[in-house]
């Protein structure tokens, strides 16, 4: 557990009673999920950035578990157990620990045991009108807990692929920008060498055996890359099982045979994900970029100016919000709105709560269709620190 006096301890537990206090008049049930979860279902769902700091070990069984790095998925996975069609309206509130690997032990922001205060809320088909509760119910708690000086930042995955769905590319190049959103470094790396037209090295050791390989059959695939690397006297080493290098040559594979992207398509791209400013100026700015570029994608602009207009109507003063397009957060399972609380400076801003939409992640735990969901955590140390230095 994260060093903390007995003051300090008192402090977070009467703050944790003041949030539950305001999500559970909300309608939202309290709930305790294991800290302990399977390993494969987090690691599946929560993305590159959290994947590589999360507790991961094995049990007496043999069974690879993990310490839980959020609790969304652990409160997903309860409600999948209370209602396995999937089709009940919940919501939940919770209060507990989570852990994830930090390298400076020292560093007080981001300890490696952690709280979190949050809620989540399934199957409430209106989207828009659960989007604006779940804003609204985060903004208010840390209000409640004596947070009264922050600034609210807003990103919008939906709107991301409604723009890259509408533009002309090759799929494979489409699929590929969707899957690196949330790693932007990668994603511009990527991005600028489609725009220069370099392609892989086609002469390359591995580009030759990617050549070689059928992606339709990724067992005679993953038999081939065994035989070349049993020929080659190239033992198995590292983390890297025999599965994952036939994935990444295959991979190869499908990048080398790609048709390219156009330059101007690319630079649209540039344009889009360089947009940061007041939500209505963004939106004004986003609008303008895709007529330029001719493409229609006023379905995903209604909404997210919708849900701006509720929640200025809720006395949510967003002069001082933020829309960003490139803004995703870390965790890979959202697919809309997203949301921070944040205080500090713009530059390097601490952040104190965080949400945002996740329709596709119940499915993917197990779920039989799709479940509409939404939810936010604060980080109630962040959350107490902020407040005693406002004091």
């Amino acid at each position: 557990m994260a060093a903390e006096s007995a003051k300090e301890f008192e402090a977070l537990e009467a703050q944790a009673a003041t949030l539950l206090d305001v999500f559970k008049r909300a309608g939202y049930e309290q709930v305790a999920p294991s800290i302990i979860q399977p390993a494969d279902v987090f690691l599946d769902q929560i993305g590159e950035q959290v994947r590589g700091r999360t507790y991961v070990f094995t049990d007496l069984a043999g069974d690879e578990l993990c310490l839980r790095p959020d609790l969304t998925v652990p409160v997903s996975r309860l409600y999948l157990e209370r209602h396995p069609d999937a089709g009940t309206e919940a919501r939940y509130c919770y209060n507990g620990p989570a852990f994830r690997f930090f390298a400076d032990r020292s560093n007080r922001a981001h300890p490696r045991e952690f709280r979190q205060a949050g809620i989540e809320c399934f199957g409430v088909k209106d989207r828009e009108s659960a989007d604006v509760e779940v804003v609204l119910l985060a903004v208010e708690a840390v209000r409640a807990a004596g947070l009264k000086d922050f600034r609210l930042k807003f990103g919008d995955i939906a709107l991301f692929y409604a723009f890259i769905d509408a533009l002309a590319l090759p799929e494979r190049w489409r699929l590929k920008l969707r899957h690196y959103f949330w790693r932007p470094s990668v994603f511009h790396a990527l991005l600028t060498r489609l725009a220069r037209g370099e392609r892989p090295d086609a002469d390359s050791p591995a580009s030759i055996l990617a050549r070689t390989l059928d992606r339709d059959d990724p067992e005679s695939s993953e038999e081939r890359v065994a035989r070349y690397l049993k020929e080659q006297g190239l033992p198995l080493e590292g983390n890297r099982t025999l599965s994952e290098i036939t994935a990444r040559l295959l991979d190869l594979a499908g990048d080398l045979r790609a048709e390219p992207l156009r330059k101007e398509v690319a630079t649209v791209i540039d344009y889009f994900l360089a947009v940061a400013a007041q939500p209505k100026e963004a939106v004004s700015r986003v609008a303008m970029i895709a007529k330029g570029a001719g493409i229609e994608i006023d379905g995903a602009l209604d909404a997210l100016i919708r849900r701006f207009e509720r929640l200025e109507k809720a006395s949510i003063d967003l002069s001082r919000a933020t829309f960003a397009t490139e803004f995703g957060r870390s965790l890979e399972y959202y697919s809309g709105l997203v949301f921070q609380i944040e205080v500090g400076d713009e530059r390097e801003p601490s952040q104190i709560a965080g949400g945002g939409r996740y329709d596709g992640l119940l499915a993917n735990i197990g779920a039989p269709r799709e479940v509409p969901a939404i939810g936010s955590a604060i980080h109630t140390e962040r959350l107490l620190a902020a407040i005693e230095r406002r004091a």
